[in-house]
């Protein structure tokens, strides 16, 4: 029986993952996030919270379970946010990875190897160009960007089993519809007839929550190791996604209006071109994403089934 221990869980990726795994009898299975567990089943895995910026709940945390596999999903991963919270970005997405690193670390022996598998973004790079492959080299403009290449450093030297599942523009739906995405917030903008400026420079893979769950499941399964982009396999700037959206949905294109990153004020640098080759994840992990439709209609039923 593996046990895996996931951080983040009330978050979109981690509520994917909690949700897989536990239908899986070979793996015992602890929720972790801060706070009370906000899932809405809460039956068949165990939930502590935890709050990871919190050196000590950490060490308590994995002392107590002693996970086979942690993965780490939760982060600041409001990119406007981090450049104006960059204390809290740090505490967030650096120090928590190096309280995470440090307790395996010291609980490691002989009879007891622990597997990390880091979750990392595509904004590590300054996007000059794109897609790319996992061998790119990191240059981030924003301070989200190096907080999420600082915590890939340290777990790249740690003396861990360790893994980076990085991806790029995660959507889905959540539990309690509590957070948005850029698919809900087109579709939801679009239903309410509202007028919407979307950039026409910024190109990406969009990734499907489930499929990013898929790939984190993939790896800890097969027990692989080093950097894995993770993605879906549709590439196209946020202009097209946008526009995807509203000829799904069958919803009013006319009040979309391109616009250029320059002309959307933004308190951070976004890169201007990524998106990922994800031939490696197929090859190693057999990594099979929904294509962009399929993972609307994914989207779709779910919210059927909520209202």
């Amino acid at each position: 029986m593996q046990k895996i221990l996931i951080t983040g869980s009330n978050g979109l990726l981690g509520q994917k993952l909690v949700y897989k795994l536990k239908l899986d009898n070979t793996v015992q299975l602890i929720a972790t996030a801060r706070g009370e567990n906000r899932l809405l089943d809460q039956v068949g895995y165990e939930y502590c919270s935890l709050d990871i910026s919190d050196e000590k709940n950490v060490n308590d945390v994995l002392s107590k379970y002693l996970p086979d596999i942690v993965i780490h999903t939760a982060a600041m991963t409001n990119v406007d946010a981090c450049e104006l919270q960059q204390d809290e970005c740090k505490k967030m997405n650096v120090d928590s990875v190096l309280y995470i690193v440090s307790a395996l670390e010291k609980l490691k022996s002989e009879s007891y190897k622990p597997h990390l598998v880091h979750v990392s973004t595509d904004f590590i790079f300054d996007g000059t160009k794109g897609p790319l492959d996992e061998d790119e080299m990191p240059a981030p403009l924003s301070y989200y960007g190096w907080s999420k290449l600082e915590a890939e450093n340290i777990v790249t030297k740690s003396n861990l089993k360790w893994s980076i599942a990085r991806t790029v523009l995660v959507y889905g739906v959540v539990d309690n519809a509590s957070r948005s995405n850029i698919v809900l917030w087109a579709k939801g903008a679009l239903e309410q007839k509202k007028n919407i400026n979307v950039v026409n420079d910024q190109f990406r893979t969009p990734t499907l929550a489930e499929d990013l769950a898929d790939g984190c499941i993939l790896i800890a399964k097969k027990s692989a190791e080093g950097v894995f982009n993770i993605s879906g396999p549709n590439y196209m700037h946020i202009l097209e996604l946008v526009t995807r959206v509203a000829d799904f949905w069958k919803l009013d294109k006319s009040l979309i209006t391109p616009s250029t990153s320059e002309g959307i004020k933004q308190p951070a640098k976004r890169p201007p071109n990524t998106g990922f080759i994800i031939d490696k994840a197929k090859t190693v992990l057999g990594y099979k994403p929904h294509s962009f439709e399929e993972g609307l209609a994914l989207v779709d039923k779910q919210l059927t089934k909520i209202n």
